[in-house]
């Protein structure tokens, strides 16, 4: 389904250079889909995206998603049949330093690409990506189901909530007549191979694991939705595909939110990642807790009943086949192996269990 939906159409990417963003245009450039994409210099260094060699196959901008005339531009030239948004301030800890910022990129910088959209002249359908820290969280052991209200105490998940209100305004005032078609992705923690972020758990891992150090671990008590990157990538284009096609009477229900994330018995704790991660590659952890850090969710999970039941979508990966597959894309990259290679090896072994 993946391959024919998207071979030969034209996709539009915003944060195409960062870890969710380099391999979505690494999985399009291999279903033959034409890409262009929207973004800032790579995040980090190294960075996933050069080390993918995407430049070469795919039009690609370096432009700031705050730039909204910019952004319309990009969009309206290209002429997209799909457009996805991932272009973020992605980090809970920075948005503590640099809260204004956080808000104006992902709260405007969804409303800047809702607002090109609005005045592109032929259909497309979009997809928002969100985060699962979009609901005002309760602490509980619960997951967060669609209709659960939309909140966040830090500024980094309140910005999220805040991108939700607006597609969802977008959907309801500007594209009803169901031309532009929009939804919204809300993924749990996402792990894989490429990412070099600082302050996430698993490049932290990977940075002292291969310095021979203990990885130091914030907040080990926290239980979080882990799932490999290709997981919400898979609902992504599904939820795309499902725009594209469905009936224009029958739109409403997927012009909406849609959680992607694993089964409430698959969550973990930080320690029980590390533990996993320093099981695979020997290493250590040490317990780095404060009550000074800056506030953080403990418990947090996602119902993705409606992603299951509507798109067809479920998580591939186990949490242990996730950490395994994580592990060997560092492991053999750092032993001087391809890493559009290996990427393109876990696609491909990802796409035999969905098809």
């Amino acid at each position: 389904m993946i391959r024919q939906t998207y071979n030969g159409k034209r996709v539009f990417l915003t944060g195409h250079t960062g870890f969710k963003g380099a391999w979505l245009s690494a999985w399009l450039r291999e279903c033959g889909a034409t890409i262009k994409g929207y973004s800032l210099d790579p995040p980090s260094q190294p960075s996933l995206y050069p080390q993918l060699d995407l430049d070469k196959d795919i039009e690609s901008v370096r432009g700031d998603i705050r730039d909204a005339d910019r952004l319309a531009a990009s969009i309206h030239d290209f002429r997209p049949d799909f457009v996805f948004h991932l272009a973020a301030q992605s980090l809970v800890r920075r948005s503590y330093d640099e809260p204004v910022e956080t808000f104006n990129v992902n709260a405007m910088g969804t409303v800047n690409v809702l607002e090109a959209l609005r005045s592109y002249d032929s259909a497309c359908s979009a997809v928002m990506v969100t985060s699962d820290k979009c609901y005002q969280n309760k602490e509980w052991m619960y997951g967060y189901r669609e209709n659960d209200p939309l909140g966040g105490i830090d500024p980094y998940s309140c910005s999220k909530a805040m991108a939700e209100l607006a597609t969802s305004s977008y959907q309801q005032a500007f594209f009803s007549e169901k031309r532009i078609r929009v939804a919204s992705g809300r993924a749990g923690n996402v792990i894989g191979g490429g990412d070099y972020a600082v302050d996430r758990i698993v490049p932290d891992c990977i940075r002292a694991i291969t310095a021979d150090q203990p990885i130091s671990v914030r907040n080990p008590l926290s239980r979080r939705p882990w799932q490999h990157v290709l997981e919400p990538l898979h609902g992504y284009l599904r939820l795309a595909a499902k725009l594209e096609s469905c009936d224009a009477g029958n739109c409403d229900g997927y012009c909406s939110g849609f959680n992607f994330g694993p089964p409430n018995e698959s969550n973990r704790t930080v320690a029980e990642l590390a533990d996993a991660m320093t099981n695979h590659w020997k290493g250590s952890w040490k317990d780095c807790s404060s009550n000074n850090n800056p506030h953080e969710a403990k418990l947090l999970s996602l119902v993705a009943d409606k992603a299951n039941h509507m798109l067809g979508w479920r998580n591939v990966w186990n949490f242990e086949e996730t950490i395994k597959e994580t592990l060997s894309w560092y492991r053999r990259v750092s032993e001087h192996e391809s890493a559009a290679a290996v990427t393109l090896e876990q696609i491909h072994r990802f796409e035999k269990r969905i098809d």
